[in-house]
């Protein structure tokens, strides 16, 4: 097969140029049944291709026909040896990475700032986190990857661990030195599995960081949907055999899928990776060029600051995307959540994240000079709108300190809880998640001991306007924690 080929996609066009009549779900039968303004504005092609896992369309529970070719071109694509497609995004092939090699009472280890979806398959699983620290950058506020130093003591403090997870290149940007790390863990027989969520496509140019399949990583779970070009929702999990079973993680990732495949995202796909094999390094070659001419050009606006190579000192921050505009705004006195807003009202730009300090902008294959130049003329503007508020800020950046951890996340997610004021919850035990989201990195999990500390962290969060999520009192005032039992008297 040739990687121009794309399998699925032709399948589908080809069913749907028979017209068969369908006795089957879904029910708007190619848009016939669906309400008029809605299928006016999505176009009848994507309706006619909206299908079910007939014998003809494959079935990505037990692929044996199209869907299996386009996954086998993925593999191949990827540098892996399996590829599965997950529609679930890649928050489900995450799951299906830990649930692969963690059962209960497993240890995993894991860098604090990771994903929401990573703590909820540790749930999940019954297994118990053991938290490397990151590498903090206290001139950002940002946390970067863990260190292959880090990697390396937490092996020798705990090596019947089943697994390491890693987050590679960072939301950030950022990456480790993976290939450093996958080798030393693979020293003590433990597989490496991958959050490569923010990494799609760095397999694809030569001058990006390395991608988990070419560091010799076990799993990585890769967003197609997030850099690749396909739709939201579809993303990929690499699998090298060996230390995992791909048998084993098509058994879990089919009981974390649901029976209703899409076929339109599984279509998407299979076309982005046809154009990222095909032309990938063509057009990813002009996003990096894109991006770094406009970094320079936001290097020179006053008070603003658009990180670089500078920051590459570590094991931990090795290399990075240049694609990924971290621009720090501490310096005009303000919040990244602050030049978030004022972007959005005042230049209908719409930014990939804000948090105390920094704004983050992406740049993909689909963008342009045009949308580059938008992006620096409105920084000019936002700059000289909050000039007579610029300060320079000392490097001083308070970030969460982890917690103990009391009792297991599962352990203490059924426990038996009480709801108490957030405020009076230090020294208890949560059973909830507490995250800043995005990028979903949690400041409690069930669990673990509430402290002080933690407890002005979210509220310092608050004051900023950021998006601290998940507890079940949306307000923040109250918290779910760990009914404490009376002695009997």
């Amino acid at each position: 097969m040739s990687q121009l080929e794309t399998p699925l996609f032709d399948a589908l066009l080809k069913h749907r140029n028979r017209h068969p009549i369908q006795f089957h779900i879904p029910g708007h039968k190619k848009g016939k049944g669906m309400d008029p303004a809605f299928r006016e504005f999505v176009g009848d092609n994507v309706l006619s291709i909206d299908l079910i896992n007939i014998a003809p369309l494959d079935d990505l529970h037990s692929p044996k026909g199209a869907i299996k070719k386009a996954q086998h071109l993925a593999a191949e694509a990827f540098g892996a040896d399996h590829t599965f497609f997950s529609v679930q995004g890649t928050s489900g092939a995450i799951m299906t990475m830990i649930l692969t090699i963690c059962g209960p009472g497993d240890k995993l280890l894991v860098p604090r700032n990771v994903h929401k979806s990573i703590m909820s398959a540790i749930v999940f699983a019954g297994a118990i986190p053991i938290f490397i620290h990151p590498e903090v950058d206290k001139v950002l506020g940002i946390s970067h990857g863990i260190s292959a130093e880090s990697v390396e003591k937490a092996l020798q403090e705990h090596p019947d661990a089943k697994g390491l997870l890693v987050i590679n290149p960072t939301y950030f940007g950022f990456a480790a030195n993976l290939k450093q790390i996958v080798d030393i863990s693979h020293k003590h027989g433990i597989p490496v599995v991958v959050d490569e969520a923010h990494g799609v496509h760095i397999h694809f140019h030569p001058s990006l960081p390395i991608s988990a399949m070419q560091a010799g990583a076990d799993m990585a779970a890769t967003s197609v949907h997030k850099l690749g070009g396909s739709m939201t929702q579809s993303s990929v999990l690499n699998v090298r055999e060996g230390l995992v079973s791909a048998k084993r993680v098509q058994s879990i990732i089919s009981m974390l899928t649901t029976t209703s495949t899409s076929y339109p995202l599984l279509a998407s796909l299979d076309t982005a990776r046809r154009q990222l094999a095909i032309h990938g390094e063509d057009l990813i070659g002009e996003v990096i060029r894109l991006a770094k001419d406009t970094r320079k050009r936001i290097n020179v606006i006053p008070h603003l600051h658009c990180a670089g190579e500078e920051i590459l000192q570590t094991s931990a921050t090795f290399d990075m995307d240049p694609t990924k505009l971290l621009i720090s705004v501490k310096n005009l006195g303000i919040t990244g959540y602050a030049a978030e807003s004022w972007l959005r009202e005042n230049a209908n730009i719409e930014v990939e994240l804000s948090d105390l300090y920094n704004i983050l902008c992406l740049f993909t294959i689909g963008d342009t000079k045009k949308e580059a130049n938008i992006l620096v003329n409105a920084l000019t503007r936002m700059v000289a709108a909050f000039e007579s508020e610029a300060v320079i800020v000392e490097p001083s950046v308070s970030l969460p300190d982890i917690p103990g951890l009391a009792m297991s996340p599962r352990d203490a997610f059924y426990a038996k809880t009480e709801s108490i004021p957030l405020v009076k919850a230090s020294g208890r035990i949560s059973a909830e998640f507490v995250m800043v989201y995005p990028p979903g990195i949690p400041i409690f999990i069930p669990g673990e001991i509430i402290t002080q500390g933690n407890i002005d962290y979210i509220q310092m969060n608050i004051e900023a306007g950021l998006p601290v999520q998940g507890p079940e009192d949306d307000t923040l005032e109250m918290i779910h924690v760990i009914r404490e039992q009376q002695a009997i008297k």
